[in-house]
């Protein structure tokens, strides 16, 4: 016997209204004499019903409106309130759509199912319903749970989202199915261990997000089976040391995160086994000690993160393993100063990022010698920071991108960089002092659209921009341009026309330069061998032997001078007689003599010479 829609679908609505009585009513006691070979559309509703004969009652009462829905002879897929459901691009999107159950009136080709920001509390057998979904997201939900196996109908399933939930606990069951899967993300969950195999039946994940939890116990075959996997999150969790035996088997991971945990020390060989991984961070996880060989194996390793840390010093035998290095953040440490070079070894380093270091003082002369491939440096928000000695920036000719934003430097050097090859600079928030000594960084920061430097002092420029300030608001003299140039030309005439004067001068007062020179040498050799003369003593031999060539000299003068002549025979007498009295007599002698010449005109003749 045989009956029509009508009589199908009353005796559906009846046998439904007995099973919301009993709430576990076996729905498979609807009489099969109500589908016929002509019916097929009903009994595909009446089998789904039997799916979910132990369904809750919401979704049991769901899958009866479908199903008196199809008999009416509806054939489009049911669409929640606040759901919005595309048949062409198979993707439906419930944000914030109020939803406490998974739809399961859906088209059942859908490849994508977002339902972020609901109330959904368990997942539940909806899901077999849509076998070809590709991406599903039940982030921010109220999953305390996920029962084994719920994916199991999930064979081409690549990503599934499931942060920010309660889930407590999953199992090596919970993923049975996704073979498929590359990407899961349990985020901001309350998981506390993991145990061994646990994703082992996901052997094409590529990407693990575990961040955020409460997880202190990694087993050591926690990753077994993981071989694909490029990209794992560990952060933010209550882990006491870097789990090395679960992490060495990862032998393809790129990626790892493990920052905000509670590491003291990372000892040595810590990531073993991690040869291809090339970006680690380990942000705010309480280091104050990293072994020599902490970074041991780690030859491909590009980006490195060990801001926020209690690091006392740039940890610079640690880094020089790292000769691949790219990039690099260290700030939010206990350094007092960057010594110089610190970071020896970098040769590949493009970026370096050191902020929010607030005992930082001091950068010192060389500190980034070995690092000549850096492109960009930011040394921001270190409040202390007032120091950049001469060279400190020294052998950096790649370096195009320069932040000194937040720290406490009153001046710049002007020789301290190439300033105009920097395509970006930021030189604000600091205290500057505005004065002729900043006038080139005006003309340096004119041309940029960067961030304003305020003057701090003086008083009088105090929260003004230094960018466009005129030279004599600066207090600088023959700072134009055309100025310095006027000057300098008017200094250089000047010592050209001194110079050209003094050679003219020269040139001509040549000869009497020479004859006053000549002059005054002869006179003073000439004073010099009178001196010599007059201060000679001589003996009793030589002065007769002078006193008969004076006299044989002067012979028509002798009568003149004879009687002269007799006394100075007696005096000579005497001088013999009296040896005391010979100098007397010798100068008197003298006298007599220089007298005698004057009036003759006969010029004596010198001692010398006789």
């Amino acid at each position: 016997m045989t009956c029509d829609d009508s009589c199908c679908q009353d005796e559906v609505e009846t046998s439904a209204s007995a099973a919301v009585e009993s709430d576990r009513h076996d729905i498979s006691k609807v009489d099969d004499r109500c589908f016929d070979d002509g019916n097929m559309s009903s009994r595909t509703e009446h089998t789904q019903l039997k799916m979910h004969r132990r369904m809750p009652l919401t979704t049991l009462l769901l899958v009866l409106i479908l199903a008196a829905g199809v008999l009416a002879g509806s054939e489009a897929a049911f669409c929640p309130n606040g759901c919005d459901c595309d048949d062409e691009t198979l993707v439906v999107s419930c944000i914030n759509a109020k939803l406490d159950v998974i739809p399961i009136a859906l088209n059942p080709s859908i490849q994508r199912i977002v339902l972020r920001e609901n109330q959904i509390k368990i997942v539940d057998a909806a899901f077999q319903f849509y076998g070809d979904l590709r991406n599903v997201d039940l982030s921010f939900n109220h999953l305390v749970t996920i029962p084994d196996r719920s994916f199991d109908a999930q064979k081409q399933l690549v990503e599934l989202h499931l942060k920010q939930n309660k889930i407590s606990a999953v199992t090596d069951k919970t993923f049975f199915g996704l073979q498929s899967l590359t990407v899961l993300n349990l985020r901001s969950n309350y998981l506390e261990t993991l145990t061994n195999g646990l994703f082992a039946s996901l052997e094409k994940l590529e990407e693990l997000d575990l961040g955020r939890n409460r997880i202190s116990n990694v087993e050591p075959g926690a990753f077994q089976k993981l071989g694909s996997l490029r990209v794992l999150y560990l952060d933010d969790n209550q882990l006491q040391s870097i789990p090395s035996a679960a992490l060495a088997p990862l032998n393809a991971l790129a990626e790892l995160h493990v920052g905000l945990n509670a590491f003291s020390s990372l000892p040595d060989d810590a990531f073993k086994g991690l040869e291809r991984l090339a970006v680690l961070d380990i942000t705010a996880a309480g280091l104050d000690n990293v072994s020599d060989d902490a970074f041991r194996g780690l030859g491909a390793l590009k980006s490195l993160k060990l801001n926020a840390n209690k690091l006392r010093e740039v940890p610079t035998r640690q880094l020089s393993a790292l000769t691949r290095l790219e990039e690099l953040t260290l700030g939010q440490n206990f350094f007092t100063s960057v010594r110089s070079g610190a970071f020896r070894g970098l040769a590949n380093l493009k970026k370096l990022e050191i902020s929010g270091a607030t005992l930082l003082g001091t950068i010192k002369r060389g500190a980034f010698s070995d690092n000549g491939n850096l492109e960009t440096l930011v040394l921001s928000n270190n409040k202390r920071l007032s120091v950049l000695e001469d060279g400190a920036l020294a052998g950096l000719p790649n370096l195009r991108h320069l932040m000194l934003r937040d720290n406490d430097f009153a001046s710049f050097s002007e020789p301290l960089v190439a300033w105009n090859e920097l395509r970006r600079l930021d030189l604000s928030e600091n205290p500057v002092f505005c004065d002729c000594g900043v006038m080139w960084l005006a003309d340096v920061l004119a041309p940029r659209n960067s961030s304003p430097v305020i003057c701090a002092e003086p008083k009088e420029l105090q929260g003004k921009p230094l960018r466009g300030m005129r030279p004599d608001e600066l207090g600088c003299a023959f700072s134009d341009p055309r100025k310095q140039a006027l000057l300098a030309t008017l200094c250089a005439a000047g010592v050209a026309f001194f110079v050209g004067a003094v050679f003219v001068l020269y040139y001509r007062c040549k000869r009497r330069v020479r004859d006053a020179f000549k002059d005054y040498e002869w006179k003073n050799r000439t004073i010099s061998r009178k001196e010599h003369e007059y201060q000679k003593t001589f003996s009793e031999d030589e002065y007769v032997v002078r006193a008969a060539h004076a006299a044989a000299a002067a012979g028509h003068h002798h009568h003149h001078h004879h009687h002269q002549q007799h006394n100075n025979n007696s005096h000579l007498n005497n001088h013999l007689n009296n040896p005391h009295s010979s100098l007397h007599l010798h100068q008197q002698q003298q006298q007599q003599q220089q007298q005698h010449h004057i009036t003759s005109g006969v010029k004596p003749i010198p001692v010398t010479e006789l």
